[in-house]
């Protein structure tokens, strides 16, 4: 199911041809890889948020891909089962700038929560929306459909390509960057996509991710 409104406005973008079958070449060799090597930690992760917490370990939410499409995206459970029916009530907190909401003490986050967030466990299993192929290792986040129903023309080139696990907006301090920022951060990167800026994005990721800065 595609989004039909906004209009989506589409930057330039490199891939195309032969680059762009390397990158989904790419995507799901490593993606299925990681899987692989990461299972017992994944597992660990399930296990631990049923402990904790009652609910499913794995959290679905529907999210805009590319072109405006639709799809589910997998995420381990950080929140309480009523984290959605409560969020109105929180909307007054939100320290986010943008049609994004944050807050970087969310009272919703449960205690194992906080620690697969901060380390960014809780988004391993995307790695099943890359093999899939509605996401990329590398690509602008893919965006709530109430937080697309706010864009403005600009915003929606973020939409003109495949979503992605991590991004420049990801490497360069995630929520502590304002939306306006990060909307250039990920129009700049449709413009200039290349394998070896995904490359250099891949590497930027890791110290990143192990620095749990603005991650919350």
């Amino acid at each position: 199911m595609r989004l039909t409104s906004p209009e989506i406005e589409a930057p330039a973008s490199g891939l195309r041809g032969w680059r762009a079958w390397v990158k989904r070449a790419v995507d799901v060799v490593i993606a299925a890889a990681a899987l692989l090597v990461l299972f017992p930690l994944m597992l660990a992760a399930a296990l631990a948020i049923k402990l904790d917490s009652p609910g499913p370990a794995v959290f679905t939410q529907t999210r805009i891909g590319k072109g405006g499409r639709r799809f589910q995206l997998y995420k381990f459970r950080s929140m309480y089962q009523n984290a959605e029916d409560v969020r109105a009530s929180l909307l007054h907190l939100n320290e986010a700038w943008g049609p994004i909401f944050k807050i970087r003490s969310d009272p919703r986050i449960t205690r194992i929560g906080g620690i697969l967030r901060h380390s960014s466990i809780d988004e391993l299993p995307q790695l099943i929306n890359v093999v899939k192929g509605e996401m990329s290792l590398v690509g602008p986040r893919p965006p709530l459909p109430e937080e697309v129903a706010q864009y403005g023309r600009r915003a929606t080139g973020r939409l003109s390509v495949t979503p992605g696990l991590t991004c420049l907006w990801q490497v360069s301090g995630r929520s502590n960057i304002p939306f306006d920022q990060w909307v250039e951060l990920d129009l700049e990167y449709i413009r200039n996509q290349s394998l070896w800026l995904d490359f250099k994005i891949l590497m930027r990721t890791i110290p990143a991710v192990l620095s749990g800065k603005g991650a919350h």
